[in-house]
């Protein structure tokens, strides 16, 4: 059994437990994550199995449509503004949490960069990652 992911926003209103692994770990520059992250990208591990999350702490909301069509919703903290978690609509039993929100973001391991067509030069990313113009089909649905 692997050790559990623990993680929340910057002033701890919000927290999570994960257990089990993630099935995918990205860094994704996309607009959207260049904007809310205000950097060149975000990074993020997907777990599936929404009933091995425990989640604590009241998060405000954001719902905004993807590239695909469909709805993720950005869960971010309302007192420090930390984003922490996104849920989507067309994947419901997904969850994805933003890497520097966990305890320690070292477990953090990105097997891929996404919507990499949308990164710019001065956002330097491991070359030796795969790097996938939009998201793989795999990861999206």
């Amino acid at each position: 059994m692997s050790k559990a992911f623990f993680g929340g926003c910057a002033c701890a209103a919000i927290r999570y437990e994960i257990s089990g692994e993630p099935v995918f770990m990205n860094h994704c520059q996309c607009l959207d994550c260049q904007r809310r992250s205000g950097t060149g990208h975000g990074s993020y591990l997907t777990f599936m199995g929404r009933k091995n999350v425990k989640l604590e702490g009241e998060a405000a909301r954001c719902d905004v449509v993807a590239d695909s069509g469909n709805v993720k919703t950005h869960s971010f903290c309302p007192a420090c503004g930390s984003p922490v978690y996104l849920t989507f609509a067309a994947m419901p039993d997904f969850i994805t949490v933003h890497a520097a929100s966990l305890d320690d973001p070292g477990r953090f391991k990105p097997q891929a960069v996404t919507y990499g067509m949308r990164g710019h030069a001065w956002d330097d990313l491991d070359p030796a990652l795969p790097k996938f113009d939009k998201m793989p089909p795999a990861a999206s649905s």
